[in-house]
């Protein structure tokens, strides 16, 4: 029987997935697994049995991936489960950017109680008038889950889209609009477009890639959409920007005390993937990946531990192993599990920065002496046998 604990509220579109090998509880230090939505885990102390954290959603800010990663804990996320509701409210923001909605319904709560509001109407709306979208120049920047299907719904909206993604995947680029047009440098998308979309992974070199030299580039009253990650944009740099008129307005789905307070800035409280449909999908994902992971050993969207898929064990045993990415580790693997005359059938091993993971399958069952000497080779953090 496994163990999962909850930090916060799951969909049940998710936990209905549950076999009867899985049970829920309230007590963390019982937990083979954790699935976990906002609550911070920084500050927690994890059980030595846990084996397990998903988060249902994409962003793992919340969790503390490399304390996991030295306990042999594996994270996963659900990338692509909460797409279609970003890229739903990254085409709303576009809209609200380019046309003042905001502004305009703000403004006819100051009136609704004059006896003449179809007349103040009538004179004062002009002051919120904008700009239709069609035949405008769309820039995305990342076209993965999220900005290759807006690239195509901006497309269908009659809009000239250009898109930067130097590592675009196969997959993604087969499911792109041919008409977009495809340019190697961000620098490109600030120089051409009237409406610029951010949609990468925060990294050291795209932290804060949205800053004055960057909006220098820009068209005079250029609009940005960030419905990525927070400090991709310099906050300072948009604040000035949005003083002088050289950027238009500033979409964001993720407020602070900056743009809170920001004059042209349209923040919207991280309601990306706030929607029935990605809450069911992410758990959904979560679930399978977690069971995947305690039944095979197989790891599936894991940001701290690569990737290693083996499908189903055919054999009498499976050993799964999550150490330090440290040379000739396979080696002694695989020479402690021959001494006791075990035979490997079949072996996967792949690394992901400083730790790796490493299936097994054999052709005898595991032994309890072969599972104690792998544990003492060094750069060895869990020994898990799967069968």
């Amino acid at each position: 029987m496994h163990h999962v604990h909850y930090l916060n509220k799951i969909s049940p579109k998710g936990t209905e997935l549950w076999t009867e090998k899985y049970n829920a509880t309230d007590d963390i230090h019982q937990a083979d697994a954790v699935l976990v939505r906002s609550a911070n885990m920084h500050d927690m102390e994890l059980p030595e049995n846990l084996l397990a954290v998903a988060r249902a959603g994409a962003g793992v800010n919340n969790i503390p991936l490399t304390s996991c990663a030295d306990q042999g804990i594996v994270v996963f996320n659900t990338p692509g489960a909460n797409a279609n509701g970003v890229m739903e409210l990254a085409l709303c923001g576009m809209l609200l950017a380019c046309r003042d909605v905001v502004g305009g319904i703000n403004w006819v709560q100051t009136i609704k109680g004059s006896s003449e509001v179809s007349k103040l109407v009538e004179k004062g709306k002009s002051q919120f008038a904008g700009m239709e979208i069609a035949h405008k120049r769309l820039g995305v920047i990342g076209l993965g889950a999220i900005g290759g299907p807006l690239a195509n719904a901006a497309r269908r909206l009659g809009m000239e889209v250009y898109g930067c993604d130097p590592f675009i995947s196969i997959e993604a680029a087969w499911h792109l609009d041919h008409h977009i047009v495809r340019v190697k440098t961000r620098e490109e998308i600030y120089e051409k477009c009237d409406i610029i979309s951010i949609h990468v992974p925060l990294l050291p070199d795209t932290r804060q890639m949205i800053n004055a030299e960057a909006i220098a580039r820009m068209k005079d009253g250029a609009i940005v959409l960030n419905f990525a990650r927070d400090a991709l944009v310099d906050d300072e740099a948009m604040a000035n920007a949005l003083r002088t008129g050289k950027i238009r307005r500033y979409v964001t789905d993720f407020p602070n005390e900056k743009t809170a307070n920001m004059p042209g800035c349209i923040a919207i409280p991280h309601l990306g993937a706030s929607t029935e449909e990605s809450e069911d999908n992410c758990a959904k994902m979560a679930v399978k990946q977690v069971m995947n992971y305690l039944e095979n050993g197989n790891i599936v969207n894991s940001v701290n531990y690569p990737n290693c898929d083996m499908g189903v064990c055919r054999t009498a045993g499976r050993i799964a192993i999550l150490h330090k990415n440290i040379p000739n580790s396979l080696g002694q693997f695989t020479s402690t599990v021959a001494e006791d005359n075990i035979n490997i059938a079949e072996l996967r091993n792949a690394s992901k920065g400083e730790f790796a993971y490493t299936l097994l399958d054999i052709d005898q069952p595991t032994s309890e002496e072969v599972v104690e000497d792998l544990k003492k080779i060094k750069g060895v953090l869990r020994v898990r046998v799967i069968k």
